[in-house]
């Protein structure tokens, strides 16, 4: 995990990404995403630095889908620092962020609910 990258302005953990090698993150010139993402540029637009600081319940761009929508809940009730540290211990734990370049363990789920629980204890119930 490379801490130091933090959480995407979309709320998906580029400390966990397959592509944190080459991209920079959202803010970069790096990023592979700042041509099409549409969360890079309306929190950009907004003054913003993540989607979760917004006072909008918006599902546009990457929050049409459970990961992102449930790393933003988590991120607004719990804060940056806790997400960061739960990533940590389920990765330790061997939770896998990224399978195959794009689906692992966070991606299993259809429930925000559950998949903010998965975050914070590492266990499916």
């Amino acid at each position: 995990m490379k801490r130091e990258m933090g959480i995407a302005r979309c709320g998906l953990a580029c400390c966990l990404c397959a592509q944190n090698e080459t991209c920079g993150g959202c803010d970069s010139e790096k990023c592979p995403g700042q041509s099409w993402c549409q969360n890079r540029s309306c929190s950009i637009e907004k003054g913003i630095s993540h989607c979760y600081s917004c006072e909008e319940n918006c599902q546009k761009g990457l929050l049409t889908k459970i990961k992102p929508q449930a790393f933003n809940l988590f991120l607004k009730r719990y804060g940056e620092e806790a997400l960061l540290d739960c990533l940590e211990a389920n990765e330790k734990a061997g939770i896998v962020y990224h399978r195959e370049g794009i689906s692992g363990d966070y991606d299993e789920f259809e429930d925000v609910e559950k998949l903010i629980e998965f975050i914070k204890t590492g266990r499916r119930d």
